[in-house]
C-alpha cells in the first residue's frame, strides 16, 4: 500500500492527505436540515449529514488528492450511526481508488491490540470466513505503551500489505510535556523515532519507504529535521499545516531531496473552507467547490516551497 501512495503522490504532484474530520458546525445548514427532516434532530440525523457532508467533498477533490483520513471521534461522538457514516465514507474514498489512512490512534496492548488491528486493517475470522471490517489501508498509532502496542497492528497488516503511522512528534502546543523530555541525553521523540525506523527497516515497498511510516508536526520543523534523518524509510505524515499555523516553509524538513518522503495532513483547512475569507464567495450552497479550490491552493503552496528550497 505504501507503493500505491507513493506513486499517486507523484502522479498527481500532491503530498496531500485530506482530513476528514466532520463537526456538525462544518456543515452547511441545508445539508443538516435535509437529513433532520429525514431523521429528525437525531444521531441517525446527525450521521446523515454527516455522510452527505463528506460524499459531497470526496467527489469535488478525489481526483486532485492521493489520500484521505477519516479522524474516527468525529463519527463516533454520534455513536453507531456515526459509525455507519463512517464505514460508509471509507467505502466510498475505497470506491474512489483513494489510500484510507484511519485516524484513529490506537495504544493498547496483548488481545485489545490485536482486535483494535483486526477491526481497522483486518481481516477478523468469523466461522470458516476471513472478512475486513472498516478495512482501512493505514491506521495512526500512539506507542507510548511500547512494542507490545504496536506489534499487533505490525502483524495484521503484513499479510495484508497494509501499514501505520506512528506518533513520534505531535503539532499540539503541549507535546512537548513528554516527547521533549531529555531521556539519557536525548528527547524522548528521539528514542521513539529510532524504534519507529526499527519496526519498519524490514517491511519496506518498492518505492524505498517502509509501510511503517511517522506522525511529525509542521509546527516543530527543527525537530522534524533530527526525526527525518532517524527515519530515513519512514513516511512521515505531517499535521499542523494551515489552520494550526505552520506554512509550506515548515513542512520541507520532512522531504527527502526528491520531494518525497512525506504526505502533509489539511482537515478543516480543506472541508470547511467555505468558512473562510478568501473562499467566501462560494457560499455555503457550493461548499464543496470551496474545498475543491482550496486544495488546488494547498497543491501550489506545498510545490512552490519545493521548488525553492
Amino acid at each position: 500500500m505504501i507503493d500505491k501512495l507513493v506513486g499517486k503522490i507523484r502522479k498527481l504532484n500532491a503530498p496531500i492527505v485530506v482530513g476528514l474530520d466532520p463537526n456538525l458546525a462544518f456543515i452547511p445548514e441545508h445539508i443538516k436540515q435535509k437529513a433532520f427532516v429525514e431523521y429528525g434532530e437525531t444521531l441517525e440525523g446527525a450521521g446523515e449529514a454527516v455522510w452527505q457532508f463528506n460524499k459531497a467533498i470526496i467527489d469535488a477533490i478525489y481526483d486532485l488528492i492521493p489520500a484521505v483520513k477519516p479522524q474516527i471521534a468525529m463519527y463516533e461522538q454520534f455513536g453507531l450511526p456515526g459509525l455507519v457514516a463512517f464505514d460508509k465514507t471509507v467505502n466510498y474514498c475505497r470506491e474512489k481508488d483513494l489510500v484510507i489512512i484511519g485516524d484513529i490512534k490506537r495504544g493498547d496492548i496483548g488481545s485489545t491490540s490485536e482486535a483494535y488491528a483486526r477491526g481497522h486493517l483486518g481481516p477478523v475470522k468469523v466461522g470458516s470466513k476471513e472478512l475486513f471490517a472498516f478495512n482501512e489501508d493505514f491506521v495512526t498509532l500512539n506507542p507510548y505503551m511500547g512494542s507490545d502496542s504496536v506489534m499487533p497492528f505490525i502483524n495484521t497488516a503484513k499479510p495484508v500489505k497494509k501499514g501505520a503511522f506512528i506518533l513520534v512528534k505531535t503539532s499540539n502546543p503541549s507535546s512537548g510535556e513528554f516527547q521533549d523530555r531529555i531521556i539519557d541525553g536525548r528527547p524522548l521523540f528521539e528514542w521513539v523515532a529510532e524504534k519507529v525506523n526499527a519496526w519498519g527497516e524490514d517491511y519496506v515497498g518498492e518505492c524505498g519507504y517502509s509501510f511503517i511510516g511517522a506522525v511529525v508536526g509542521a509546527t516543530y520543523p527543527e525537530q522534524a529535521k533530527v526525526a527525518r534523518k532517524l527515519m530515513p524509510k519512514a513516511y512521515i505524515l505531517v499535521p499542523g499545516y494551515g489552520a494550526q499555523g505552520a506554512t509550506a516553509a515548515d513542512l520541507l524538513p520532512n522531504f527527502d531531496e526528491n520531494g518525497l518522503g512525506a504526505i502533509v495532513n489539511s482537515s478543516r483547512g480543506i472541508i470547511a473552507a467555505y468558512k473562510q475569507e478568501q473562499y467566501a464567495s462560494y457560499g455555503a450552497e457550493h461548499f464543496a467547490d470551496a474545498s475543491r479550490a482550496a486544495v488546488i491552493a494547498m497543491q501550489k503552496d506545498i510545490a512552490s516551497a519545493l521548488a525553492n528550497r
